[in-house]
């Protein structure tokens, strides 16, 4: 098994996107090909084929890869659930919550979870591409690292870094990064490629060739900005566009709101494609226009305390006044949770022990208890409208409302719940909106005409173009030839 590691000059530089494109084009040249990110940071997860919960990005790299995902494409996931603290998951199931302070002293214990994932990986593939995390220049977090140099340290991987042009100061960042690493450290990366370029390349063929000389490390690649990147799933927070309706449009306005601990945002990415309705998140504070279609409470990490932001920025009255003129509401697992009646967290599982009130819009109320659920699932709406899902959950919903249930399971398995008029309805899959006969019927519930969109095949056919792209811009061959046997 061969392997080689993409580190970053800092977040969202492209790094989840570049190896799931070589993911693709490196399995199209007919080799094994398995992702591994050591250690990510999301609140955007995916369920996967062996039971657990991975970061979305994985997910993704492991379809670029045309291979079931594992746990161990992800072996430590931090979910955040306030400012300071995160849900602490290894190898796919939940360990407990940390204060970021306190992390960092757990991380020596989880190099040997990290490192046997990548060795199980190893064991059945060709080509390991390890993806870092954040910025490889964090050299105040150097010490017990696990998700970037200390990795590639710990596991002999030879590491290429990648900068984002678009940000402005490449030449600055990835020559900084050489300054401020230890000799050792430097020394580990092989190659930098420059992302996200616009233009004509030969402009900065002398960039190119400065920052070759003030580091040592090969030039390995000038990447044009791919356009069609926005068309996959994001794993990022900061790539969520957040935006307001102009209000002028004739089409159905489908909001969906943004409040601060937003899980599985990655669910909305289909609504986002479809050109006969006007599809916004809304930021905290905007007020949810009068206009709207339909109302989408999406997934939450931490259901009360956002269910409190929710009524802090006066959405609460929004909705009631939403739901007063015939608007629709859906709300997705948190989301769901939030509908209810009350929403009770008893033993502090994502947060201070304690209950609140919900929205009251369904007759259900839940409490955030019991073991965790990590399944995919599959069945149909209440029209008979096939689907395909998954749920990601902590809590139990129950209640005379669950009589009226959203969704049915094959098994004959209720989930969800709708209210007597019909407008208001919850249930805790996740990716509904990836099945597209349930967009369609969705759509045509709002009035709107879907698409011709087949999603999933979307999704494949932008890998298929990204692969291209990256065999034309990126010396492939060179990356495999640093590659090294570990």
């Amino acid at each position: 098994m061969k392997a080689i590691m993409f580190q970053g000059t800092g977040s969202d530089v492209g790094k989840s996107l570049i190896v799931a494109g070589l993911a693709r084009a490196f399995t199209n040249r007919g080799l094994s090909v398995r992702p591994f990110k050591p250690q990510n940071m999301s609140n955007n997860a995916a369920v996967t084929a062996d039971g657990g919960e991975i970061g979305r990005a994985q997910a993704l790299q492991a379809r670029a890869a045309r291979v079931p995902t594992s746990v161990h494409m992800n072996p430590v996931l931090l979910k955040p659930q306030s400012e300071i603290g995160a849900q602490v998951v290894v190898q796919g199931r939940v360990v407990g919550n940390a204060r970021a302070r306190d992390y960092q002293g757990m991380k020596p214990n989880l190099l040997p979870a990290v490192l046997e994932s990548y060795r199980h990986l190893g064991r059945e593939a060709d080509l390991v591409l390890v993806e870092g995390a954040g910025s490889a220049s964090e050299v105040n977090l150097r010490r017990n690292d696990i998700a970037n140099m200390g990795f590639a340290e710990a596991a002999g991987v030879p590491v290429v870094l990648i900068g984002d042009i678009e940000r402005g100061g490449v030449i600055a960042s990835l020559v900084g990064t050489k300054a401020v690493l230890s000799a050792d450290d430097a020394g580990r990366i092989a190659g930098f490629l420059v992302n996200k370029f616009r233009g004509d390349p030969a402009i900065f063929a002398d960039g190119m060739a400065s920052i070759a000389q003030h580091t040592g490390w090969n030039a390995l690649g000038l990447i044009p900005h791919f356009a069609r990147a926005d068309h996959l799933p994001a794993e990022d927070s900061q790539s969520l566009s957040l935006a307001r309706s102009d209000g002028h449009s004739k089409r159905p306005l489908v909001v969906v709101l943004a409040y601060p601990r937003l899980s599985n945002f990655d669910d909305f990415d289909p609504l986002r494609l479809e050109p006969g309705i006007d599809f916004v998140f809304l930021s905290p504070g905007d007020p949810i226009p009068g206009t709207a279609s339909l109302v989408i409470l999406p997934g939450s990490k931490a259901t009360m305390a956002d269910l409190k932001a929710l009524r802090e920025t006066g959405w609460d009255i929004d909705i009631q006044a939403h739901v007063r003129r015939g608007g629709h509401v859906l709300g997705i697992c948190g989301g769901y949770q939030m509908l209810g009646r009350t929403v009770a967290d008893p033993d502090g599982l994502e947060g201070p022990p304690g209950s609140m009130p919900g929205l009251g819009l369904l007759d259900v109320e839940t409490v955030l208890a019991g073991a965790k659920i990590l399944v995919e699932v599959e069945g149909e709406d209440r029209d008979a409208t096939p689907i395909r899902g998954y749920e990601m959950h902590v809590g139990r919903t129950t209640g005379p409302g669950c009589a009226s249930p959203m969704l049915r399971f094959s098994g004959n398995r209720d989930d969800g719940a709708v209210s007597a008029s019909g407008h208001v309805s919850g249930c805790y899959v996740h990716g509904l909106f990836a099945s597209d006969p349930f967009r369609a019927s969705l759509l045509g519930r709002l009035g709107a005409q879907a698409s011709a969109l087949r999603y999933e095949n979307e999704v494949d056919d932008i890998l298929d173009a990204l692969a291209i792209h990256l065999e034309a811009h990126v010396d492939c061959d060179r990356i495999l030839a640093l590659a090294r046997t570990t």
